[in-house]
């Protein structure tokens, strides 16, 4: 299917809540109260209870339960939060997804945004446009399997969806991957020109004419993030490198090789459902 024919299926982009919008238009303002920000938030009671969900979760380990905007905005901060709100925006407009393990993708795609941000800071690259679009990178995985759920499950059977292979499995079948799938909904989505171009050119960050370092640190930390996944360890771990992106970069090898580092959470991402779990089965990486 084109990528034109994709876009136009029914339910194949969802429509950008009200709050959420606002939420975007404070990405390039120069100065932002948190909790205003928290304010706006919690004029939506469902991504309100869909935040505080996310942030009571395992995979923050809180030591206390948060309950409310405001409480999230002083634990976690206005970077993380505000992602996770657009996240839960796009997670409720795919609230199942055949063939995705939610669960499982959710927590690949918090994990890739945590390694962007922890790559992005001894660089002295934005961790706030590297945090959410780690967060919202792989959300063309998803629409592309609600526009073609038939060719995606097969796809799935052969090259699982975290595979580090994907992307280039997915242009040879298509002609394009989800970069340039979440590209697409990100620029529905009126998202800031960076964080576009950091989504569309992440699989292969300087072989385009846009130079946004910001699409090498989600392709380093989306790397990561999917060896986790395939639990990657040794000469296995250290010879999928994407060296030439990190020389590019300047990023130090030692501080994202290493077989444990702090932004890796284990823990699950809770979803509002998840899939049978023989259809999950096809979504993790062997």
């Amino acid at each position: 299917m084109h990528l034109d024919k994709l876009l136009k299926q029914p339910q194949a982009l969802p429509s950008v809540p009200k709050v959420v919008r606002r939420l975007i238009d404070t990405f390039e303002q120069a100065e932002v109260d948190p909790m205003l920000v928290a304010s706006l938030i919690e004029e939506d009671p469902v991504l309100t209870a869909k935040l505080l969900k996310t942030a009571n979760s395992a995979f923050f380990g809180l030591s206390r339960n948060v309950t409310n905007a405001r409480e999230a905005m002083n634990i976690l901060g206005l970077i993380k939060v505000r992602a996770l709100v657009v996240a839960s925006a796009l997670g409720e407009g795919f609230h199942t997804v055949g063939g995705v393990n939610l669960n499982q993708f959710w927590r690949y795609s918090l994990n890739t945004a945590n390694l962007s941000r922890y790559i992005a800071l001894p660089i002295r690259i934005d961790e706030n446009t590297a945090f959410t679009a780690g967060l919202i990178h792989a959300v063309g995985e998803l629409v592309m399997h609600v526009g073609m759920p038939e060719a995606m499950i097969e796809l799935d059977r052969n090259v699982p969806m975290l595979d580090l292979k994907r992307a280039k499995a997915e242009r040879s079948l298509f002609g394009y991957s989800y970069a340039e799938v979440g590209a697409a909904l990100a620029r529905e989505w009126k998202f800031p020109r960076r964080m576009i171009n950091a989504i569309e050119h992440q699989t292969a960050p300087f072989d385009n004419d846009v130079y946004e370092p910001i699409a090498g640190v989600i392709h380093i930390g989306s790397w990561r993030a999917r060896a986790e996944e395939a639990d990657l360890r040794g000469e296995l771990l250290i010879n999928t490198y994407p060296d030439p992106v990190g020389v590019v970069l300047g990023i130090d090898p030692d501080t994202v090789v290493a077989e444990r580092i702090p932004s890796i959470s284990r823990h699950p991402v809770e979803t509002e459902s998840d899939p049978p779990v023989e259809a999950a089965k096809d979504s993790v990486p062997h």
